[in-house]
């Protein structure tokens, strides 16, 4: 009867008078090359997480420019340093702990190693979520996404372009990138943000959903999250707010009538701001976005920062009567409360409600046509001047769209009300009002 090798000692084949057959595994050291690892790792991570080029994501004008790609390098510069630094201390100490490696110094190497990883983990957070969003533009919707590009550069040109005082020129412009999800965002340059580690956004990043990419006449959402933008930049965040607040106070609207419009202050901005941009058809756009179930658009609340949906298109519809576009400004009030005649008695705040017909003019007047001093003591209404002139361009355009011809010099912003107009009066299919609106951008 034969007695089995204890589980420790290697098999037959790999033992030679008794000990391990040396280039075996069984002949291996552990602990040593296990300390040695620890140190490469950390080095190779560091190396790995290298700075980006612009080659890198395609060679035509869909890439990322190379504005946006300094700015990320210097955000993974500024945190690579810390890593550099712990890389070359994990150096150090694994080699103390081969020539030693008593408790003391393996317990310093694999602490010293955790901290580490986690550096790792928050500039690989970062790389990884600017590499998804760079890579965008090597696929099929690069020429999709350079169009957004240009639509929200064209905004930001205008307003530098129509305030009245001089202002520091922001770089780099809005990055526009696709997201699949119900309604489109916007990360402000300057501010932490969570996907970044609480790192500050070096550039303004506008998602636009894949469905709104599809129906470029959808894309008044661009106007929007571009403004959202601007009132930052231009340093309108608290002007804003104040004026409106002032302005219900001083007609008597009570303070929480105006502590609920100052709540929406910034969406209310940016619905107006797009529609100066954009004109009429911008308010169709709103319509797809706040045309939902009844439940949805008349639900209230009270720490919303959006604009009861409700209200949302005749706020937007008290503005175009403004601009000059009152027989349009009356057929989108017709129709938006013909499919909302108003809410049921008890689901609204019946203050809000009583008091909208007042509180809605003054707020547009307040917003877009009293001069702020932020932007040289100009109004909205004159920075972006939109009217009749303006809106017979975007017509025109809308018939060179839909036959698939040069649009002409028109802002790229008014591609987007073309589309629209292109869309409504049946100028083209809405497939061939796609392909032409993204070729004529994308071309430009």
């Amino acid at each position: 009867m034969t007695t089995a090798a204890p589980e420790s000692a290697p098999p037959a084949e790999v033992r030679h008078n008794g000990a391990p057959k040396e280039g075996t595994s069984a002949a291996q050291p552990v602990l040593g090359p296990w300390i040695r690892a620890q140190a490469l790792n950390l080095v190779r991570h560091t190396q790995a997480l290298h700075n980006f080029t612009r080659e890198e994501f395609g060679t035509g004008p869909e890439a990322p420019t190379e504005g946006h790609v300094q700015a990320v390098n210097q955000l993974l510069g500024s945190l690579r340093k810390g890593l550099v630094r712990r890389a070359r201390h994990i150096v150090g100490h694994a080699a103390k702990a081969r020539r030693n490696p008593s408790p003391e110094r393996l317990t310093a190497l694999v602490t010293h190693k955790h901290h580490a990883h986690d550096w790792v983990k928050g500039i690989e957070k970062i790389w990884d979520f600017y590499f998804e969003l760079f890579g965008q533009r090597q696929t099929r919707f690069g020429s999709w996404l350079l169009s957004t590009d240009r639509i929200a550069l064209d905004c930001y040109q205008v307003t530098y372009l129509g305030i009245g005082k001089e202002k520091s020129v922001p770089a780099p412009p809005p990055f526009t990138y696709m997201r699949t999800g119900f309604g489109p965002s916007t990360y402000k340059r300057g501010i932490k943000l969570r996907q970044l580690g609480r790192q500050y956004n070096p550039f303004p990043l506008i998602q636009l959903p894949y469905h709104r990419m599809v129906n470029p006449w959808t894309l008044g959402a661009v106007l929007h999250e571009v403004s959202h933008n601007t009132q930052s930049d231009l340093g309108l965040s608290r002007a804003v707010p104040l004026t409106i607040a002032r302005t219900l106070l001083r007609a008597k609207l009570g303070r929480d009538v105006a502590r609920l419009w100052v709540r929406w202050n910034r969406e209310t901005f940016a619905d107006l701001c797009a529609l100066l941009l954009g004109g009429p058809c911008i308010i169709a756009s709103l319509m797809d976005v706040v045309g939902r179930s009844p439940q949805i658009t008349y639900h209230f609340d009270p720490n919303g920062v959006h604009p009861t949906p409700y209200l949302r298109v005749l706020i937007s519809a008290e503005l175009l009567r403004r601009m000059g576009f009152q027989a349009e400004a009356e057929k989108y009030a017709r129709a938006w409360t013909a499919i909302y005649p108003g809410p049921a008695k008890g689901t609204f705040p019946k203050e809000i409600l009583v008091t909208a017909k007042k509180a809605i003019p003054l707020v547009v007047d307040a917003l877009c046509y009293r001069p702020f001093a932020e932007i040289g003591n100009k109004t909205l209404a004159e920075v972006y001047r939109f009217g009749q002139k303006e809106q017979r361009m975007i017509e025109e355009c809308a018939g060179r769209l839909g036959a698939g011809t040069d649009p002409g010099i028109v802002p790229a912003r008014f591609l987007i009300g073309a589309a629209r107009f292109a869309l409504d009066n049946r100028l083209a299919s809405a497939e061939t009002l796609r392909v032409n609106f993204y070729k004529q951008l994308a071309s430009g």
